[in-house]
């Protein structure tokens, strides 16, 4: 009977200790595309390794941010992923906290612009994507951004709408293809003014690999994160190498503001930044890699956004441009455009 109360004691801490594992969960916010890929490249090894429960919330990117902006005395979210200008608008919120460099091993091995991409610290970069034009090689050449609204290609061109990715980036090329750098209202005009040239202004790019393996049109702006698509269609299309260069982008990490969970995030966050898990990220052509020690097959390469020459060359919107003009350029596009 006296050995009773001992029993007791150790059954309570294997229970306490159970109880403790259980709650070593690590909730993301991240995009909705290629999960079962992530789940097995990604997900499944982490959890092996920390011995955790990873919460996988998924959506779009409207979303994603009101449920971290909802939840803010309370984050339910303890790291994200999203676009720079997204990480920014949140950064300005104060619904993120700075990361601290120095417990991420993997920090010194990324491209320097994916470092601080938003500034004050606030965000660490995972992925780069370069945008050009995917066009019909059998049917036209393009060499220039300004061909998306030439004569030659009216009535089977598609452009990205303005409030998607694709649609700031496109503009800026556009406007550096017409000698415009930095005040791009006249170049959404010039586009409201062949609008009825394009056949569709998209929203997802799955819409336009149905509208081009149909052939009703035959080049539009693309992210290469879409190019697989194109790829193995069995078309001959071709990527676009345009005089005026590639645009590009780069999703970025983020840490929810005071959520308690820092260290299992900072765990997951350089588990994911380490080369071999970008090599492995990028050789399943999922993301292409912001650690530069990261090594691709060559069809990994010769599919994805990789290499220094490439990400160097990228002409990448600041982010803080795209907040503080994506509402007048909207109500332009809305106007001029969308009329």
């Amino acid at each position: 009977m006296k050995a009773l109360p001992i029993t007791v004691l150790g059954l309570a801490g294997v229970l306490g200790s159970a109880a403790q594992a259980a709650d070593k969960t690590l909730t993301i916010s991240v995009y909705s595309f290629a999960q079962d890929a992530y789940k097995e490249a990604l997900y499944d090894p982490f959890e092996e390794i920390c011995g955790c429960d990873l919460v996988v919330e998924t959506g779009n990117s409207v979303e994603r941010m009101a449920k971290i902006e909802a939840n803010a005395a309370d984050p339910v979210v303890d790291m994200a992923v999203m676009s720079t200008q997204d990480a920014l608008s949140l950064s300005r919120k104060g619904l993120i906290q700075p990361i601290d460099a120095a417990k991420l091993d993997s920090f010194d091995s990324l491209y320097d612009s994916a470092k601080d991409p938003i500034g004050d610290n606030m965000a660490v970069g995972y992925t780069y994507y370069a945008s050009s034009i995917v066009y019909r090689s059998d049917l036209v050449e393009v060499t220039s951004w300004a061909d998306l609204l030439s004569d030659d290609l009216a009535g089977q061109v598609a452009l990205p709408n303005i409030t998607g990715t694709q649609g700031p980036l496109t503009v800026m090329m556009m406007g550096k293809a017409m000698g415009m750098s930095d005040d791009y209202a006249p170049v959404i005009s010039e586009i409201g003014a062949h609008a009825d040239d394009i056949v569709t202004f998209y929203s997802r790019s799955s819409e336009l690999v149905q509208l081009m393996n149909q052939q009703e049109v035959i080049a539009a702006p693309v992210g290469r994160f879409a190019w697989g698509s194109f790829a193995n269609a069995g078309l001959p299309f071709a990527w676009a190498e345009p005089a005026e260069g590639q645009a590009g982008g780069m999703n970025v990490m983020i840490l929810t503001k005071d959520n308690g969970n820092e260290e299992l995030a900072y765990q997951f966050m350089d588990y994911w930044l380490s080369a071999e898990v970008q090599a492995k990220i990028g050789n399943l052509m999922i993301d292409s890699p912001a650690n530069r020690e990261a090594v691709l097959t060559d069809e990994a390469a010769a599919n994805m956004t990789y290499g220094a020459e490439l990400i160097e060359a990228l002409n990448i919107m600041a982010p803080e441009a795209v907040l503080e003009q994506r509402e007048a350029w909207v109500d332009q596009w809305n106007a001029e455009v969308i009329r």
